[in-house]
């Protein structure tokens, strides 16, 4: 048996809290049997959800703490109640101290990227941490950063997470050299705003082992999977996520309205059935939750608050990969072998 990977759970983030995690993690070690599981939060609460799970029982390592982030929590005032004594700063914090090789939270998401950043810290020569996200697009998937973790960015930080996102790439889709583009508002070099302009001509003047610059991208080209990583800023790929994950709530509602008018669209229904369960399966978006923290002195993944076991599975095997294939080794050796930007 491989050796344990071990993860840190938050049991009590997420808009469903301890069932859905301590579920989620069952599911997960179904898949990874060597897995290890520190999971913090209420004993109360937490202990007779696993005495149903033996299996899981045996391998967890229970610590309680009864304070939980809210959801609605702003990040200053979770680090004030919660630093030290809450699940979500206790999974962080056993990350730190090396008991685990990464977390994973459901809970508020400004909270948690606070508290790692503070109890982590960043890697050197990165001033601000990305969340990376698996996008599926018509050749596969795709990954996507920043979705969020922080609004605006400069030249070398766009650099610095194509080459953060090409190390989990290399990881994900076991390619020696992906594909990086810089999504902008068209494909020719004069277009975009000068920030995104010169992060081009950095990335295309120099020669970084692990990854291809490929250029400029657009919008439709995430879906179409036109590159392996797409880099963008937190404000627009915040945005390009929930409309992606909107619009995809929306063909499945104008496929279901469709499909049930008439007895003939239900025959063709029907007749299609295994097509339509295969579009579902790929929209699936508890099949890629969970995004992860890159440029931390650690892994955390983030889970999304509203999902159900399934998609916490989902962020357990995703943190499970990145610590497996020692994401924070590939990171490193990446910026060792990029010299930095230099001045246009």
């Amino acid at each position: 048996m491989p050796q344990p990977v071990r993860i840190s759970l938050d049991a009590m983030g997420g808009d469903n809290g301890a069932p859905i995690v301590v579920e989620g993690a069952a599911l997960a070690l179904e898949r990874h049997p060597e897995m290890r599981f520190i999971m913090v939060g209420d004993e109360a609460v937490v202990r007779p959800l696993l005495a149903t799970r033996e299996k899981l029982a045996a391998a967890t390592e229970l610590r309680h703490t009864d304070v939980t982030i809210a959801m609605d929590a702003k990040p200053s005032q979770a680090v004030r109640t919660g630093r030290r004594t809450s699940s979500m700063w206790m999974a962080i914090q056993a990350v730190r101290d090396g008991e685990a090789d990464a977390a994973v939270s459901a809970g508020n998401t400004g909270a948690l990227m606070a508290m790692a950043k503070i109890c982590l810290k960043t890697m050197t020569r990165i001033e601000r941490p990305a969340i990376a996200a698996i996008w599926p697009t018509t050749r596969g998937e795709s990954i996507v950063l920043d979705v969020g973790a922080s609004i605006g960015a400069d030249a070398a930080h766009l650099v610095d997470m194509a080459i953060m996102g090409a190390a989990m790439a290399r990881i994900v889709f076991d390619i020696e050299r992906p594909t990086v583009g810089l999504l902008n508002v068209g494909t020719e070099e004069m277009k975009g705003v000068e920030i995104v302009r010169e992060a081009s001509r950095i990335l295309r003047e120099t020669e970084i082992p692990g990854l291809a610059y490929h250029g400029f991208v657009e919008g439709d080209d995430i879906g179409r999977g036109t590159v392996d990583v797409v880099v963008t800023e937190g404000f627009a790929g915040n945005i390009a996520l929930k409309t992606a994950e909107g619009t995809a709530k929306q063909i499945a509602e104008y496929l279901r309205s469709a499909m049930t008018r008439t007895w003939t669209a239900k025959l063709g229904y029907l007749l299609a059935k295994g097509a339509f369960d295969a579009l579902r399966d790929k929209l699936d978006p508890r099949k890629v939750n969970g995004g992860v923290f890159l440029g931390l002195e650690g892994i955390v993944v983030k889970s999304h608050g509203g999902t159900d076991a399934v998609g916490f599975a989902s962020a357990i095997d995703m943190a499970h990969d990145m610590a497996r294939h020692q994401l924070m080794r590939t990171i490193r050796d990446m910026l060792d072998d990029d010299p930095g930007p230099e001045p246009a």
